[in-house]
């Protein structure tokens, strides 16, 4: 992991960023209840709500993100790299998350089945198992925390870089955060 910077440092816009399943929706919940920033979950910005993940159209997508970055703090978590330089250059910090894409994989299958309220789901929490899913987890998202390490380093951002749930759990032990499922 790289040096544990104080969660202050990132500042009033941190954007969190790393492959799927990686923790993104829940380490942006924990600091949201933490600082009082607003959690954006890119997410729920680019698929409608009441839906298994249809998404939006294009082009209503990146207004809503848009108007979300505008706004003077937040904590937003996704990747969607249409708008990524944008939102680097709006943002004060930002945390790149990674981790096993086995472990990932395991996560989808539990938080898709058993965890319909999680972080980051979609209103109205409806969610089914996707083989497009499953690929992209295994395959297509393989190497995209090295990806977003390189881009987040040219952004001259301060940030933090976590490599495995170990760093993670680290993470939100460093900066007292509550942990998932804490009220």
């Amino acid at each position: 992991m790289s040096e544990i910077v104080p969660l202050e440092s990132l500042g009033r816009r941190i954007v969190i960023m790393g492959p799927s399943n990686a923790g993104k929706s829940t380490l942006a919940e924990a600091i949201g209840r933490q600082t009082g920033l607003p959690v954006v979950h890119l997410d729920q910005l680019h698929h409608l709500p009441h839906t298994d993940w249809r998404p939006r159209p294009a082009e209503e997508f990146l207004r809503l993100q848009r108007a979300a970055m505008e706004k003077d703090a937040w904590v937003m978590d996704g990747n969607y790299s249409a708008l990524l330089p944008e939102r680097l250059a709006r943002a004060t910090g930002a945390i790149v998350l990674d981790d096993n894409r086995w472990l990932r994989l395991m996560r989808y299958f539990r938080r898709t089945l058993f965890e319909r309220r999680r972080a980051g789901s979609l209103e109205g929490h409806k969610d089914s198992l996707k083989w497009l899913m499953i690929k992209w987890v295994l395959v297509g998202s393989r190497y995209n925390g090295s990806k977003y390490r390189d881009r987040v380093r040219r952004a001259n951002l301060p940030f933090v870089f976590t490599h495995n749930m170990g760093d993670l759990r680290n993470l939100h032990t460093q900066w007292r955060l509550p942990r998932p499922g804490a009220n």
